[in-house]
């Protein structure tokens, strides 16, 4: 299937600045993220798309290559045509960090997305992804776990450099230390030059003569670690937090990846979550709705006490300032909202039906009469005023 414009993806002329560009991308990729469009099954291929077409745009050597040959000219003369439909939403965030500014979480941007001033040594690790469960209370107020975390480290006896003495490293001699290699082709554009990293050496520009007996040459070997992180208060299902480095180690010495916990929420007992409020049901006996009582009820810090003025009727919110979740990123907390229930006996005994019975013909307890008496309310107020 063939590709749409890339000015039209972003929705920018061929004439927009590079911030031009920059604020078209970032407004489609909020506009087009999964988790804003979850009834939307277009949206991830929206957002990605968008991904692509920036990728190039922002670039000025790609973007005046595409100008002259469209998407045709962006596959040959060493040059590749972005595709970033295999590609997470995390991924594509990181890469881009610096358009979205901070995380969620306060944390920098991207390390995909960094510019190197030079090439290191070995190739980089791969991130990892972690789900995450936390309780209600974890949630409400932030906490530090340490998860323990199955992954590659650096090699204690060759301290990651995959050689058993320095002196085992050579140049490579494919690509004479470069790590690449180039190749001329001719075509009906004109001749190009072809870029990729050297086979050999898999763009290192070394190779190891005698390898570590114990990472076989890799300068890494597969443990378990233990890794702290700090979950803000506020967080909710599908958040995520990036922790730079503490992914898979590199191999000879390269670039660790990053381990992103993604957050998930347990089911609790008493409450149910929306935004920072929670809510609770709670059940009184009919006497008490009329007549008014003080109940105890759960928090997320413990029991309260708690007043129901008499005539409370059932469905009705009570609430409770400031009893709910911290907001993330925010010193404001939200409310907790006790909805209260009238508890109806099943069964009753002779007595209280008795009582009962002679309850029925109040008119105190006939819903008709408060109709009846609202009724007459509004009659005087349209009285009074013709």
């Amino acid at each position: 299937m063939s590709k749409r414009d890339y000015y039209e993806v972003l929705g920018v002329s061929k004439s927009a600045s590079a911030d031009e560009i920059k604020k078209a991308y970032r407004k489609k990729a909020m506009e087009y993220h999964p988790d804003r469009n979850k009834d939307n099954p277009d949206s991830e291929r929206l957002f990605k798309e968008a991904a692509e077409a920036f990728d190039v745009l922002k670039d000025p050597n790609k973007k005046a290559r595409y100008d002259q040959f469209g998407h045709q000219g962006m596959n040959t003369g060493g040059y590749r045509e972005p595709d970033f439909q295999g590609f997470s939403m995390e991924d594509i965030f990181s890469q881009f960090g610096d358009i979205f500014g901070q995380d969620m979480f306060g944390g920098g941007g991207g390390r995909r997305g960094q510019a190197r001033s030079r090439r290191s040594a070995g190739r980089p690790g791969d991130d990892m992804k972690i789900n995450l469960k936390l309780t209600l209370e974890e949630i409400a107020f932030g906490v530090e776990k340490k998860l323990k975390v199955k992954k590659h480290i650096i090699c204690d006896s060759c301290s990651g450099t995959g050689a058993e003495s320095s002196s085992d490293f050579m140049t490579c001699p494919t690509c004479n230390g470069m790590g690449e290699v180039r190749q001329v082709s001719r075509t009906m554009f004109g001749q190009f030059v072809n870029v990729q990293a050297c086979p050999t050496c898999q763009g290192e520009g070394r190779t190891v003569k005698n390898k570590c007996k114990s990472c076989g040459g890799e300068g890494r070997t597969k443990s378990e670690e233990t890794v702290k992180v700090k979950i803000p208060s506020g967080v909710g299902k599908g958040n995520y937090l990036t922790l730079r480095g503490q992914g898979n180690a590199g191999i000879r010495g390269g670039e660790a990846g990053d381990l992103i916990v993604v957050i998930d929420e347990a089911e609790h007992q008493y409450f149910e979550r929306k935004g920072d409020d929670i809510y609770y049901d709670t059940n009184i006996s009919m006497p008490d709705a009329i007549l008014g009582t003080e109940i105890e009820v759960p928090t997320l810090k413990g029991k309260a006490k708690l007043r129901v003025e008499p005539g409370t009727q059932a469905g009705k919110l009570l609430r409770m300032r400031e009893k709910g979740i911290k907001g993330l990123n925010s010193q404001r907390f939200g409310d907790q909202y006790v909805r209260v229930n009238i508890y109806t006996p099943e069964k009753i005994s002779d007595d209280e039906k008795t009582v009962l019975e002679n309850l029925r013909d109040s008119k105190n307890f006939d819903p008709a009469q408060k109709l009846s008496q609202a009724k007459g309310f509004f009659t005087r107020i349209r009285e009074a005023f013709s």
